[in-house]
């Protein structure tokens, strides 16, 4: 499976981003080989609509789970739209995440797990 994990660099060993919307990277992993593409959010500057557009990206890229610290309303219900199940929650390296992933240890939010605009003033 490919899954996305939001990043605050581009390898494996980089930590979790605790945004969604304004985490810098999405590395997209792949679940079955660890193979990875880190992918810039495109989204990440801009003054508002973050959530949706970032959730839009990463729908985009064709993967079927999102693991991240926070998630906003918005980029849930794009994300649950798309199909793509959200876990947050999440911390340490992209790498710990992905194996705590694979070993069945999270459970999918059924809900944002943060308010809207609520990334804007965090600092990664």
């Amino acid at each position: 499976m490919k899954i996305c994990v939001t990043s605050q660099g581009d390898t494996l060993d980089a930590m979790v981003d605790p945004r969604f919307g304004r985490a810098p990277y999405f590395l997209l992993v792949d679940t079955d080989t660890m193979a990875f593409e880190a992918m810039v959010n495109t989204a990440v500057q801009a003054p508002g609509g973050v959530g949706i557009a970032a959730a839009k990206q990463v729908m985009d890229a064709g993967v079927g789970a999102v693991l991240t610290g926070n998630c906003g309303p918005n980029a849930f219900r794009t994300l649950a739209a798309g199909g793509a199940r959200v876990y947050t929650g999440v911390s340490g390296s992209v790498r710990q995440a992905v194996e705590a992933f694979r070993s069945g240890g999270m459970t999918p939010d059924s809900q944002a797990s943060a308010d809207s605009h609520s990334g804007m003033d965090q600092q990664a």
